[in-house]
């Protein structure tokens, strides 16, 4: 029994012995796939409501429930912080951490340009002196 695509949508596989693949079968008959339904997660004994995965009974117990402990607790429990208009707020300058004078001194330990330059006349020092 090798599988072969089938003739009509060319996309599934079929055994050799069918006609149609099983989904062109229920496109050319015309049956709806079932679909399965989801049982409640919480109780297990009704269908879940549709996008749910709880059943109404379920839901409306769940969010009662939500009220009284709403009810219940003291206080909104709501932390105000203080807005951020800029970013200038959260990043920090980096002269004020640094002192002008390492800054510039890091910058120039740090330039790839004059390290390349250094390189290349190191390269070129060497050649010379091969000679």
């Amino acid at each position: 029994m090798p599988l072969v695509k089938c003739p009509r949508c060319e996309l599934n596989y079929m055994n050799d012995q069918d006609k149609y693949c099983k989904v062109c079968l229920r496109e050319i008959h015309g049956e709806v796939p079932k679909e399965e339904t989801e049982m409640c997660t919480v109780c297990n004994d009704v269908p879940a409501l549709p996008g749910k995965d709880v059943c109404l009974f379920c839901l409306k117990e769940m969010d009662s429930h939500n009220k009284k402990e709403e009810e219940t607790t003291p206080g909104n429990g709501h932390v105000e912080l203080d807005d951020v208009s800029t970013m200038d707020e959260i990043i920090p300058d980096v002269e004020e951490d640094i002192h002008d004078e390492e800054y510039q001194e890091m910058n120039n330990h740090l330039s790839l340009d004059e390290m390349e330059e250094e390189e290349n006349r190191d390269e070129d020092d060497s050649e010379e002196d091969d000679m």
